[in-house]
């Protein structure tokens, strides 16, 4: 009797997913917890693995088709998972010297060979280390960005066509996640009073104190380096808890004021803009926000964070300074009503003390829900998060 291929439940935020790629055809051996196939949601892909060893029978469910919490989208004939294609898979790996324990998916498998690549060459991202066919996708395009070379006339793009006017036109469709942000974006836009205030910040005291503790930190701290994120998100915090306001949200015709402080963290990922949150960052050290905001940085990279992690947040902290950004606005993350912009540190010439000095400073930009934030409360708002990190002592003191 056949098993059904269940997707798995989703969360109450999430109302549907899309297929986005099966690793199994049908009439594949697969075996018990082997991935079968990718579904993306508006935030995270989610792995679907076989619930039993057996043969494929029937896909119910193809790439970009809509499918919601439990519904089947394949099912499978139970019995023992075979291993006949392993003797073929073997000697072509040994061939082009591939580690034995590279777990490929088929997909994978006939890019690597079509590409003549090595699987040492690819990290995998897939359940337990397995390489997918977007791994290969991904390592193709990150070469043919360094080495700046056209695509190869012989490898066919069957998304490449000719515009009007007979130049070279590419369309790929959007994915979920990218759909979502555009969306929210543009509802933002037109559905809250959004307003940026601007101030600047001399980081010479911060710098001066990682200059100072960094190896001291790093070492006591098993490896956690010292960065400048965790000033800001503690500086945050300390100033949420002066003006709620801030760390509210609102919920139809009611304002909700949190408790807590719970911040995200803009990350930049391969699939596009994610939040992870930091909870209770009023309880965290600088050791603790420094290590986690790397490992959702890593797990953002490898596409591997869950849909709890970014769930909710009461304020958010966009850094576009990595890319280089001297001055931008950022775009609220609703329900929040606020969001904190860092930028580039750029040397330039400051008044101090009746003295012209060089400092290394930076823009800081706070958009608001007007709405809900009225401008004193967010300029002493952006204030005080600038007097709290030109003297960090203030945080230790609480002042």
């Amino acid at each position: 009797m056949a098993i059904e291929i269940k997707a798995p439940t989703l969360p109450e935020s999430v109302p549907d997913g899309t297929i986005a790629t099966w690793y199994k055809n049908v009439g594949d051996k697969v075996s018990r917890d082997e991935l079968l196939v990718d579904i993306e949601t508006d935030k995270v892909v989610i792995e679907v693995a076989s619930p039993a060893d057996g043969t494929m029978e029937e896909i119910f469910k193809n790439s970009g088709d809509i499918i919601v919490s439990n519904e089947a989208i394949g099912s499978l004939l139970p019995g023992e998972a075979t291993a006949a294609a392993e003797p073929e898979l073997t000697p072509q790996i040994a061939q082009k010297s591939e580690p034995a324990e590279a777990i490929l998916s088929p997909a994978a498998k006939k890019l690597l060979e079509e590409n003549a690549l090595s699987a040492d060459e690819i990290t995998g991202s897939g359940k337990d280390g397995r390489i997918t066919k977007e791994d290969v996708v991904n390592h193709l395009a990150a070469a043919e960005v360094e080495q700046s070379t056209p695509l190869t006339p012989n490898a066919p793009d069957p998304v490449a066509a000719m515009s009007t006017d007979g130049r070279l036109e590419e369309r790929v469709p959007m994915s979920r996640l990218r759909a979502t942000v555009a969306n929210r974006l543009l509802e933002v836009s037109q559905s809250t009073a959004m307003l940026t205030t601007f101030n600047e910040i001399n980081m010479q005291p911060i710098m001066e104190i990682r200059s100072r503790y960094r190896e001291k930190f790093e070492e006591t701290h098993g490896g956690v380096r010292l960065g400048f994120m965790s000033f800001f998100v503690r500086a945050c915090t300390e100033a949420l808890k002066r003006f709620p306001a801030v760390n509210a949200s609102i919920d139809g015709n009611d304002i909700v004021y949190h408790g807590y402080q719970d911040i995200g963290v803009a990350v930049s990922s391969p699939r596009g803009l994610v939040v992870p949150v930091l909870r209770n960052a009023d309880n965290m050290g600088f050791a603790q926000i420094e290590k986690e905001i790397r490992e959702y940085g890593l797990k953002a990279k490898e596409g591997k964070l869950a849909i709890e992690e970014m769930t909710g947040g009461t304020f958010t902290i966009s850094n576009g300074g990595v890319f280089g950004s001297l001055l931008s606005t950022p775009i609220l993350n609703p329900p929040q009503t606020a969001i904190l912009g860092m930028h580039k540190i750029q040397d330039r010439p400051m008044a101090i003390e009746g003295e012209v000095k060089a400092l290394p400073m930076m823009y800081l930009a706070l958009s608001y829900d007007h709405r809900m934030i009225d401008g004193k409360e967010a300029v002493q708002f952006l204030v005080t998060v600038k007097e709290l990190l030109e003297d960090p002592t203030r945080l230790l003191l609480e002042i």
